[in-house]
């Protein structure tokens, strides 16, 4: 049998993407909107679907009886209708811990540009200060070291477990509130903890979970209040996890000391989104880039074809379809 397999968002990774092993159609576009998916599968035929971030509903899936396959070419699934694809023999896989370097370390980019206040000291520069300064160099936004402070991660999979490691490098605490109990937690250096007590005794709050009804909004006005005046909080994992008008409202008014963030809730972001559009030098906000290094990005792909050559062979992996 030939597989027909359609692309639908190439362009969402920078990577050489090696075609499957086996006999096979390929058809690839740079981009697709939501609402010309139905219509690009279809005239294709295709038996297998590649999408990063365009969405397949139940509605969508009914209209592609070829299709076996969708191959997400990310970690998230929430894209796919996967009780529908289950229905319809629809097989999904999606791509894991590929990021286990280049998100934890983007994480801790952040970190350290807010504990040494390289946004407010470098718009310092800008405007002067230092070149007017008394002194060979310029006070006045106060550095923390991270050695001797505490890290209290909400989740330990392969990327909190990751950042954990990088945080004790830094001479950190890592205290976890994490959903199941982790019985290597003392061999890695950590210490499971309540959510609350990771709430409200961390330095650093850096959140590693997915997106889920429980997990939305499981940091909003309530908790922000709870943490230190001093503390951070950190997501580079899924937007929603936060709720982001009661974020702003807190770095405005100093309830906590500031927020690194690679994740909104709508994504690219509408024009009037408040986190967008906070001018703050204890905010910083990336364009959902943590997971993107040259690394990442290739081993990513090389998994998604993996994938795809297991599912042909009849022993798929990475199965996420219920």
């Amino acid at each position: 049998m030939t597989h027909r397999i359609v692309f639908l968002d190439r362009d969402s990774v920078i990577a050489n993407v090696r075609k499957p092993s086996f006999e096979h159609e390929w058809t690839e576009y740079p981009l697709t909107r939501a609402g010309d998916a139905v219509q690009r599968l279809r005239d294709a035929r295709a038996t297998i679907c590649i999408t990063n971030k365009v969405p397949l509903s139940a509605d969508d899936l009914a209209q592609l009886p070829d299709l076996k396959l969708i191959a997400v070419a990310a970690t998230g699934t929430n894209i796919i209708d996967l009780a529908a694809a289950k229905e319809r023999g629809i097989v999904v896989t999606n791509i894991r811990n590929y990021a286990v370097h280049t998100l934890p370390e983007h994480t801790f980019a952040l970190i350290l540009a807010l504990r040494r206040q390289l946004v407010a000291y470098r718009a310092d520069i800008e405007a002067g200060l230092w070149q007017k300064s008394e002194r060979f160099c310029l006070f006045g936004h106060p550095i923390s070291d991270l050695a001797g402070s505490r890290l209290g991660l909400f989740g330990y999979g392969a990327l909190g477990k990751a950042t954990a490691q990088i945080a004790r490098a830094f001479g950190m605490e890592v205290i976890v509130h994490n959903r199941s109990p982790l019985p290597d937690a003392a061999a890695d250096g950590v210490r499971e903890a309540s959510f609350d007590e990771v709430l409200e005794t961390s330095d650093v709050v850096s959140l590693h979970l997915p997106l889920t009804d429980k997990t939305r909004n499981m940091i909003s006005a309530k908790e922000l209040i709870r943490m230190k005046r001093s503390a951070l909080l950190i997501n580079t994992a899924r937007g929603g996890l936060v709720d982001e008008v009661a974020l702003a409202d807190a770095l405005r008014t100093g309830v906590i000391a500031g927020a690194g963030f690679d994740v909104l809730i709508t994504e690219p972001p509408p024009a009037d989104n408040v986190l967008l559009n906070l001018r703050l030098p204890n905010f910083i906000l990336t364009p959902h880039s943590a997971w993107a290094s040259t690394q990442a990005m290739q081993t990513l792909v090389d998994q998604l074809i993996d994938n795809i050559e297991a599912w042909a062979a009849g022993t798929p992996r990475n199965v996420v379809t219920p």
